[in-house]
């Protein structure tokens, strides 16, 4: 029998309710392997953005009592004390960079995840000046902006950035290109695309999902519907209607 490697990421019938009671996430089951590029798409409230956070730790509901892991990474079961390590490794970019930023300048923002991480500062010094260089953002003056001054997409690759400077094993991304201006959508696209990482990819940009990911799965009504190639999910119109999705224009059907 071939040996199957061990995935990066395991999740294992992964349930959520809120505090009122309602259920957000029911039974999601899924792993994903070493730099595996997979696509989460499904509705807006869907769930999507709540799976994301579930696979760093940031939500209360991942220490279920009795205590049940339902989350792995690198093979280590999520709980209390795999917490440090396991965030270590996950990186998790918010649909809204004004959650992820909160230092006075660009520079700061980019190295406090190594700072925290223990880096000497030459290191960090180091890693600020390459991430900011793979996102783009090489003005000479650009590490020292002010965040506020900052335009939207601007801020979204800043936020980038921080999550490379720790060199994470996999990436949790809601909706990276979600509102920036088409050069700025491309070259995330092409980052994306040319990091040897593992990345869960939450969009509603179905071009964007196409061009990045080998795989996808749909998510709806806090169920995981579809899991499979990604043009062949994306192609199956009466799939796509059916969770409230179109098929991307690149694949529709020309008469």
């Amino acid at each position: 029998m071939p040996h199957t490697p061990q995935p990066i990421v395991k999740v294992d019938r992964l349930s959520c309710r809120l505090p009122a009671g309602g259920l957000v996430l029911s039974e999601i089951s899924f792993t994903i392997g070493f730099r595996e590029r997979v696509g989460l798409i499904g509705p807006n409230g869907a769930g999507k953005s709540t799976l994301l956070l579930h696979l760093n730790g940031l939500l209360p509901h991942v220490f279920p009592s009795p205590f049940r892991s339902e989350v792995e990474v690198l093979g280590l079961p999520l709980s209390p004390t795999t917490l440090h390590e396991i965030r270590r490794q996950v990186g998790l970019l918010f649909q809204d960079p004004g959650d992820q930023l909160f230092c006075r300048t660009v520079a700061e923002d980019v190295a406090f995840g190594p700072q925290m991480l223990g880096f000497p500062p030459e290191e960090v010094r180091r890693r600020v000046r390459t991430t900011l260089s793979s996102v783009g953002l090489t003005r000479y003056d650009f590490a020292t902006r002010d965040i506020k001054e900052l335009s939207h997409g601007q801020k979204k690759l800043v936020s980038l950035a921080g999550l490379l400077a720790c060199e994470p094993e996999f990436l949790a991304l809601d909706e990276p290109a979600g509102n920036l201006a088409p050069r700025l959508r491309r070259n995330v696209i092409n980052i994306l695309r040319e990091l040897p990482v593992a990345q869960l990819v939450a969009s509603h940009d179905l071009e964007l999902i196409r061009e990045v990911c080998g795989r996808v799965m749909i998510l709806d009504q806090g169920r995981l519907q579809a899991d499979g190639a990604t043009d062949e999910i994306l192609a199956d119109e009466s799939l796509m209607h059916a969770h409230g999705l179109e098929v991307p224009a690149s694949l529709r059907r020309t008469e």
